[in-house]
């Protein structure tokens, strides 16, 4: 599991998600509404408008100057988004960040018979609900 308290400049959530600083011109991905927002400063004025949102760091796995990221979210609605962030780093700094994420829902009836449940003990790669913190 990740040091909770990695470093970083911890100026927006993204960053002590990466434990990495963000470069002032970062851009952060989401393809799955098709957005990019683009720098730091911008990045942290959209998390801004997420008060109830909780989150906890699972596991950082740096590959050279890639990180990749899993983590859990909470918006306030009670539901566990189980989340994988991608980050490009440059000179210590993140340049470029892509976010996957998917609110849970279960298991339709014809798949039941084909896969089986997924360990995800409190403290593995998607923490658990009671982990969660606001950052």
């Amino acid at each position: 599991m990740a040091e909770e308290s990695a470093a970083s400049d911890s100026s927006t959530r993204l960053a002590y998600i990466l434990g990495v600083p963000l470069a002032d011109d970062a851009v952060r991905e989401w393809p799955q509404m098709r957005e990019v927002v683009r720098g730091r400063d911008m990045i942290g004025a959209v998390e801004g408008h997420f008060e109830d949102f909780r989150l906890a760091v699972g596991e950082r796995r740096h590959f050279g100057d890639f990180l990749l990221v899993e983590w859990s979210a909470d918006y306030g609605d009670g539901a566990i988004y189980r989340n994988v962030t991608m980050a490009e780093i440059e000179e210590g700094k993140t340049v470029r960040v892509t976010d996957y994420w998917g609110k849970p829902f279960d298991t339709p009836d014809w798949r039941e018979e084909m896969t089986d449940r997924l360990d995800m003990p409190a403290g593995g790669r998607w923490p658990s609900a009671d982990r969660l913190s606001h950052r």
